[in-house]
């Protein structure tokens, strides 16, 4: 038993049911009812009539699923290394726990600076921890003064 499918509307068409057309240039078409005959000589979309198959592909309605995903679209995470450092140091460095980095970027401040270059000196085992010191009132003035300048300099590029 073959079944067909109609050519405008996509169903199914049995034995000893439909129409079938030819045109002059030799292209044939079997229709599943005078409907959809009717429908495809008044040269309708087929896409834009709701009772059609092709329409409610559309919407994706009634379709089932084969299993196969799309690709997700939009921008795709990608980790590689860059050029002061490879994949493997960057994941080291994001692994590590935080009061090693904040000991390393002290360090990096004080060697910056030309203080003490490099040298970690470790409390004592049995010594009691100091609190960290209060900023005094002149390094207090300094850090209002430095806000100031930066709030009153002119922006750099754009209109102005």
């Amino acid at each position: 038993m073959k079944i067909e499918l109609c050519s405008f509307s996509g169903y199914k068409i049995y034995p000893g049911h439909g129409r079938a057309m030819v045109k002059i240039d030799g292209k044939s078409y079997k229709f599943l009812s005078p409907r959809t005959q009717k429908v495809h000589d008044l040269k309708r979309n087929p896409r834009k009539i709701t009772w059609i198959v092709l329409y409610r592909g559309k919407p994706k309605k009634g379709q089932e699923g084969d299993g196969v995903k799309k690709p997700p679209r939009g921008t795709q995470k990608f980790q590689g290394g860059v050029v002061g450092a490879s994949i493997k140091d960057i994941l080291a460095k994001r692994n590590q726990k935080p009061e090693v980095g904040k000991a390393q970027g002290d360090q990096a401040i004080r060697a910056a600076k030309g203080g003490k270059k490099n040298i970690i000196i470790k409390p004592a085992a049995g010594a009691p921890k100091k609190a960290p010191a209060k900023d005094t009132k002149a390094q207090k003035a300094q850090m209002k003064a430095t806000k100031k300048v930066a709030k009153s300099a002119p922006g750099v590029g754009g209109k102005g």
